[in-house]
């Protein structure tokens, strides 16, 4: 009796495998057919290549540069730049580091300056202010930072949009979803493979196709950055790179199975959007939240840990060097974590709303209504 029971349950087992891949197989195909699917990996690609060669800090109104003294003020004058003067150095250095002024021209006591002054910045030298002075003065740096703010914005903008993107792009399991009930094709499907293969196979070919994408995103980061004159940039990047990929896929199949039963809960296209708002609130929300508290670190701490936006605030922390080595490896465990336990929920989910026609259904009595 046991042996029968244990080659029962290793023939579905193989069935459910043969099954998912079908499914996968299937929903890669049609994707791979789609002029969209290119066109938005096209567009991915070109706007990489754009923001790398393309100046990726531009001006944001006048710059603001404190003064001490008369000869400090004096080397500004119709430069251009906002002049806030102060009686000492350090005043200036406070308006610095409050990052109310971009940098202070100050008297230079070390003897070291032609000009008699020299520029007092946080942590990048201020090369507008530099270039406006006539002779080029000493800098010094109040908090030197490993990674220049331009640089740090660069990586957050490209981590964020990918994963913005990619994010998105799981509409695209939604929308076959809803398709597949509203021409009734579900009916034939499900009465040939298991609810929760046609679930596992959407998954799996739609993660492939985003590792597939990844591949050639990665393929092309270096070329752009090496094109936009961005080679150290690209040696500090490799590290978090390295972790992003992983944090994207795990996070990617953290959203497939959320859209997907975004998807299964309503019967026609023009209703989808009442069903994924939860979703679009996730996909967007760390998008936001990393780009808005980049510069704080205790947010930004608390959002690498996150599921939802470790993604993208874990990586981010890795390349400014905010984060030890254990700090990815929990995120990563916490994010699989949470893979595992939606996958599960969305499948009881999807088997109880898959074949629901009608009004959009509720959450609660897609659980109730799964066999």
């Amino acid at each position: 009796m046991t042996g029968v029971t244990e080659r029962e349950r290793d023939g579905g087992s193989r069935g459910f495998a043969a099954a998912t891949r079908l499914v996968a197989e299937r929903e890669m195909k049609t994707f791979l057919r789609a002029k969209a699917f290119w066109i938005g990996l096209g567009v991915i690609v070109v706007g990489l290549f754009a923001m790398s060669i393309l100046p990726t800090v531009l001006g944001g109104g006048e710059t603001k540069v404190a003064t001490v003294g008369a000869p400090a003020a004096e080397a500004l004058t119709g430069t251009g730049v906002e002049v806030r003067a102060v009686d000492d150095l350090a005043a200036a250095e406070a308006l610095v580091r409050s990052e109310e002024v971009e940098a202070a021209v100050v008297p230079d006591t070390t003897g070291e300056s032609a000009t008699g002054i020299r520029v007092v910045a946080l942590a990048d030298p201020p090369t507008d202010v530099v270039a406006a002075l006539r002779t080029a003065p000493p800098v010094d740096l109040l908090d030197p930072a490993e990674v220049g703010q331009g640089q740090r914005q660069l990586v957050i903008m490209v981590f964020a949009l990918v994963f913005l993107m990619f994010g998105m792009s799981g509409t695209a399991i939604a929308q076959s979803t809803v398709t597949e009930k509203q021409t009734r094709i579900v009916e034939i499907l499900v009465s040939t493979v298991p609810v929760r293969a046609l679930l596992a196979g959407k998954i799996v070919g739609h993660s492939l196709l985003t590792i597939g994408q990844v591949l050639v995103i990665a393929v092309a980061a270096p070329v752009a950055m090496r094109l936009g004159g961005h080679s150290e940039l690209l040696a500090l990047v490799a590290p978090a790179l390295g972790w992003f990929v992983p944090f994207l896929v795990l996070g990617f199949v953290l959203l497939a199975a959320m859209w997907a039963v975004a998807g299964s809960l309503v019967s026609r296209q023009e209703d989808l959007g009442s069903s994924m708002g939860l979703v679009m609130l996730l996909v967007m929300g760390p998008y936001f939240g990393v780009m808005f508290f980049s510069d704080n670190v205790a947010v930004l701490t608390v959002l690498s840990f996150l599921p939802f936006s470790s993604a993208i605030a874990m990586p981010v922390r890795l390349f400014a060097g905010d984060a030890a080595l254990w700090e990815p490896l929990l995120a990563m465990g916490l994010l699989a974590g949470t893979v595992v336990l939606t996958v599960m929920l969305a499948s009881r989910v999807y088997s109880g709303s898959l074949l629901h026609t009608g009004g959009k259904l509720a959450l609660a009595k897609a659980w109730a209504r799964e066999a």
